[in-house]
């Protein structure tokens, strides 16, 4: 395992901001390709991992860049501006190749990582699949939901329920994605160039040196980035997803609509005129803002204590999760304002504002971010003892 700790992100953080600004205006052309294909088309996938930002959080001992929970949050930012799916893309791409790269044995990561070349993932980690324990692994069995970039992925990490006698074990199975099912069944209201379908395995051998403890489990490379574990190492994805996806909607009503006129007055007075605008837009703007820095305080103090401790607190678990909740309720009502006051213009399908606000309803039906996440942390606050932050 390695110590990267005393490492300065600022400078990795920079030099990913540069790259994200360099590939942003092809990735945004490509938006309703991306849409129209139904799964990010070879060209965007290309974009993103010449890019390397598949590589986001993987281990640097096998050519990741492992960069620091709010140095993800705010690339995927910037990502998902861009592109609403290649950032979603990206952060679940990112966190499937890292996972098993942290955790799987020397054995596995040779096969999986074949002279060094790094591989297009995907992951779900919800246990869903069932197990038969057997030698030297385990038959797997089951069929996951949102298999985000399934589709552009060469191995699948999936979770699954393990009984061992009365003990109950949630495990990562990895496998190659030829050996799976992709069911074509993604035909959604948004994100829809995520391809985010359903995939399916029956009876899969699995071999003991591709599954880790998903919770509990102990990493074979990498530093103090792979102890945060479970929700806060995925937490800060959808925080930046929100804001950048937020972001996106409040410039393009002020660069697109706010000038236009609107209503049968003779006046013809401006959208940007209006009072109820002005202050939709001062109003966004703050809460985006706000939302934004307590997310990065937040985050960053979770690093910190990973890297002083071993790993996070419950409490910080559960505000790394909340405060992703918090940033996606904003991005929401900020996208929702901006589309209700647009007008109609809104609707047509070039207009980037109907699909950041398809997208952010999507988005916010994702279990990471439920509004569970506040009652959570609620308890947290009363101090009711022992609260999982999931």
């Amino acid at each position: 395992m390695d110590d990267t700790s005393t490492i300065d992100h600022t400078e990795t953080r920079q030099r990913l901001l540069d790259t994200v600004a360099e590939i942003s205006e092809e990735l945004t052309a490509r938006t309703q390709d991306d849409e129209g294909n139904g799964t990010l088309t070879a060209k965007s996938v290309e974009i993103l991992e010449t890019a390397g930002m598949f590589r986001l959080k993987l281990p640097r001992a096998l050519g990741g860049v492992e960069a620091d929970p709010t140095t993800q949050l705010v690339v995927i930012e910037a990502l998902s501006y861009a592109n609403p799916a290649a950032g979603w893309c990206a952060m679940v791409g990112s966190t499937s190749v890292a996972m098993p790269g942290a955790f799987l044995t020397d054995e596995a990561i040779e096969q999986m990582f074949p002279d060094g070349r790094i591989p297009r993932c995907a992951a779900v980690a919800m246990p869903i699949g069932k197990v038969e324990v057997v030698d030297g692994g385990y038959r797997l069995t089951g069929r996951w939901p949102f298999g985000s970039g399934v589709r552009h992925s060469e191995w699948i990490a999936a979770g699954a329920t393990v009984m061992r006698g009365e003990a109950v074990e949630h495990r990562m199975m990895a496998f190659p994605t030829a050996s799976a099912q992709i069911h074509d069944n993604w035909q959604v209201a948004g994100l829809k160039g995520t391809g985010s379908c359903d995939f399916s395995v029956d009876n899969l051998f699995i071999a003991e040196a591709f599954s880790w403890l998903r919770d509990d489990g102990e990493h074979m490379r990498g530093g103090p980035l792979y102890t945060i574990g479970l929700p806060g190492f995925v937490a800060n994805e959808h925080a930046g997803f929100a804001i950048g996806v937020g972001r996106r909607a409040l410039d393009s009503f002020v660069e697109r609509e706010a000038a236009k006129a609107r209503g049968y007055s003779s006046s013809k007075a401006s959208l940007g005129a209006r009072p109820a605008i002005q202050q939709m837009l001062g109003r966004g703007e703050l809460r985006l803002r706000a939302a934004r820095n307590l997310a990065i305080e937040i985050n960053d103090a979770a690093y910190q204590a990973a890297c002083a401790t071993g790993n996070p607190s419950n409490r910080l678990h559960g505000e790394m999760r909340a405060v992703a909740t918090h940033c996606t309720d904003v991005a929401l009502d900020v996208v929702t304002e901006a589309f209700r006051y647009s007008g109609g213009g809104a609707i047509y399908q070039k207009n980037i504002l109907q699909q950041c606000l398809r997208d952010m309803n999507v988005a916010a039906q994702h279990l990471m971010v439920s509004e569970m996440a506040y009652e959570t942390l609620g308890q947290m606050i009363l101090g009711v003892p022992d609260v999982p932050p999931m």
